[in-house]
């Protein structure tokens, strides 16, 4: 079992750790981290290890074991592994995670924007998608500036913890049709926008900016057609003239 510290502090980018397991795979166990592994759309952290005599660990992903208490950090390859007991200090891949928490929350801003069922979603350093259940033809620049809006008014995003029975009483809180909520831990975070949760609150795992500001300029790059009732909205970063294609 590790202590998943990210879970209560989405801006802990270092902190030290003791080796309580290598896997055969080489995959590396630690009482504790603030390495995210990946869950709900969003890609594992990855970043390295410093020993204590100044040598380092690449980190290629993290991942979860077969249930979510088990946090496995896969090593690149050719990377020494280190000692059972070993006192190590952490470090995941600040810039890469930062952009990954600003894309995960522009995720949930479009589901405000678009209240329609989520079917799917995929969070990634550039570009993000999310896949809702509706059938309307809706134009894109005016989704990118209710986006911006949101962004612009810049309001606080935080979490609240409710327990795995308060969720079960409350389903019609989860907006996706096809992600389960991340439960079976005994509490449930829910990501909170607005001041008493006055813009949106849903259940997520993810990690996140702490006020809208934080996401900067987006723009939805184009909509796509998944069948009679789906559409695919793809999310940039950047303004639609500006940004790369």
């Amino acid at each position: 079992m590790t202590t998943a510290l990210f879970r209560d502090d989405f801006y802990l980018s270092t902190v030290e750790a003791t080796v309580t397991e290598i896997r055969e795979d080489g995959g590396i166990i630690l009482d504790q981290t603030c390495f995210y592994a990946t869950s709900g759309g969003q890609p594992g952290d990855t970043g390295f290890f410093e020993r204590s005599d100044g040598g380092r660990i690449e980190i290629a992903v993290t991942r979860h074991g077969d249930t979510k208490d088990i946090i496995i950090h896969v090593p690149a390859v050719d990377q020494e592994a280190p000692l059972v007991g070993e006192k190590l200090v952490i470090h995941i891949d600040w810039a890469r995670r930062y952009r990954l928490m600003r894309m995960h929350t522009a995720c949930h801003l479009l589901s405000v924007v678009c209240q329609y069922p989520i079917t799917g979603a995929a969070v990634g350093e550039d570009e993000s998608r999310v896949d809702f259940d509706m059938s309307e033809t809706i134009d894109r620049d005016h989704v990118t500036a209710e986006l911006m809006k949101l962004v612009d008014e810049n309001h606080p995003v935080y979490l609240q913890w409710i327990t795995d029975e308060e969720l079960a009483a409350n389903p019609g809180i989860v907006k996706s049709k096809n992600v389960r909520p991340p439960i079976g831990l005994g509490r449930v975070s829910l990501v909170c926008i607005g001041t008493d949760a006055a813009i949106d609150s849903q259940p997520c795992g993810g990690t996140h900016v702490s006020e809208t500001q934080e996401v900067g300029q987006i723009h939805i790059a184009r909509i796509e057609k998944k069948g009679k009732e789906n559409r695919r909205f793809r999310i940039r970063f950047g303004a639609p003239e500006t940004a790369a294609s």
